[in-house]
């Protein structure tokens, strides 16, 4: 039998033992009775296998909830599995990152448990703070996976593994919301009755945290290094710090060569756009845009992202790696039907605009969609418009002078 014959008798196996599993098969017997054929697995086919299964029909939903059943099946051979790159790299980052934010999760249970058994937890109140302030900072750890992982991911066809992941990024946040509310309404309240109101979410925040990181640096992350090209990323760090980072600073990235830098910049000078009303340069025209008092995003009639404004302060992360991306996977699963119902309503012609607003951070953020015509009538797409107006619902008579 040749590899390739053996590599797909390895993963018709591997299909057949998780929809054993999604049976109902224990799966400590199933790896018992395969342990010899399982101990040769590595991440990238358990994520191949996963990804057949979402394109015959399993739902995702499903996929994540029995995920705990295949790292309990696989976890011998996964654990013999070792995920290296650079310190600069993205990859690299992330694990690092992880091994932090699983110590503050610790910590934080820890601590929860010994005021509520009324320990002498030394400036108790004050950790607690300390370590709420460090699991806010962390979000944007979330939001370059999803914006920038994710996205080159899909470009290479790994499209279900990211999607249970964006999942379970959901479940963090609103384990750590129940954490906020805690905190926030602390005041007053001895330290026994903080820790009995708080362990219970830092105690789940632990337990979620310690299996997330474990399926993304066994799974996700191997999958990654194998199907992203080497010359990639850099390109994926350069995203990442546009994101930035929270509580761990990396290592300076390789700086591109002098030969990519003047390409870019020719790239960007060369041109000028002609309008009915006008015309302008290309590097005038970028500027225009990116000037703007409001974020836009452009979807195109194939529902792919092919542009976004790059504003000082952008209200939500965009990066370079959702270019291509179809926009259903720009948005959490639970959200897509209502992206989809706009985009139906605005090619059938039966919507002009769609709007939605939000209190985010303290700000009012006012979000409208509009389908974008040709003169003709022809759907090209969808544009994005994104706007702060906090201060515009505060104003008051008229100002009429500098």
């Amino acid at each position: 039998m040749s590899a390739t014959d053996d590599k797909q008798a390895r993963l018709q196996l591997v299909r057949t033992l998780v929809k054993a599993l999604h049976s109902g098969a224990d799966p400590d017997a199933l790896a018992k009775r395969y342990q010899q054929v399982l101990h040769g697995i590595s991440a990238a086919e358990i994520a191949e296998v996963e990804e057949d299964l979402v394109r015959e029909g399993v739902p995702k939903e499903e996929l994540e909830r029995l995920c705990n059943l295949h790292l309990a099946m696989f976890r011998e051979p996964l654990e013999s599995a070792e995920t290296v790159a650079p310190d600069w790299h993205p990859i690299s980052i992330l694990m690092q990152e992880h091994r932090i934010l699983f110590g503050y999760a610790q910590e934080l249970a820890s601590l929860a448990q010994q005021l509520s058994r009324n320990e002498n937890a030394e400036d108790g109140l004050a950790r607690v703070k300390q370590l709420e302030a460090q699991l806010k900072a962390s979000e944007n750890h979330y939001v370059r996976e999803e914006n920038v992982i994710f996205p080159y991911l899909e470009k290479h066809g790994i499209t279900g593994p990211p999607s249970i992941m964006w999942m379970e990024h959901n479940q963090i946040r609103e384990i750590k919301k129940r954490i906020y509310s805690s905190v926030d309404d602390s005041a007053g309240l001895a330290d026994r009755d903080l820790g009995e109101r708080l362990a219970p979410a830092a105690l789940s925040l632990a337990e979620m945290l310690g299996s997330h990181f474990y399926k993304e640096n066994k799974i996700l992350f191997p999958t990654a290094l194998r199907v992203v090209a080497e010359e990639e990323w850099p390109e994926l760090r350069r995203q990442f710090d546009e994101i930035g980072y929270g509580s761990y600073t990396p290592p300076a990235a390789p700086q591109p060569g002098p030969a990519a830098v003047s390409m870019a910049i020719a790239s960007a000078e060369a041109g000028v756009v002609h309008f009915a009303s006008g015309e302008m340069p290309l590097a005038t025209l970028e500027a225009l845009l990116n000037t703007l008092p409001v974020d836009i995003t452009f979807v195109d009639a194939d529902d792919r992202v092919r542009y976004y404004s790059q504003t000082a302060e952008r209200l939500f992360p965009r990066t370079n790696a959702v270019l291509g991306r179809t926009v259903q996977l720009c948005h959490p699963a639970k959200s897509v039907h209502v992206v989809n119902q706009i985009l139906m309503d605005f090619k059938a012609g039966k919507r002009d605009m769609a709007e939605f607003w939000i209190n985010s951070g303290g700000k009012l953020i006012y979000i409208r969609y509009f389908p974008v015509r040709s003169a003709a009538g022809e759907y090209l797409g969808c544009l994005e418009v994104t706007q702060d107006v906090t201060h515009i619902r505060e104003l008051q008579g008229e100002k009429r002078l500098l």
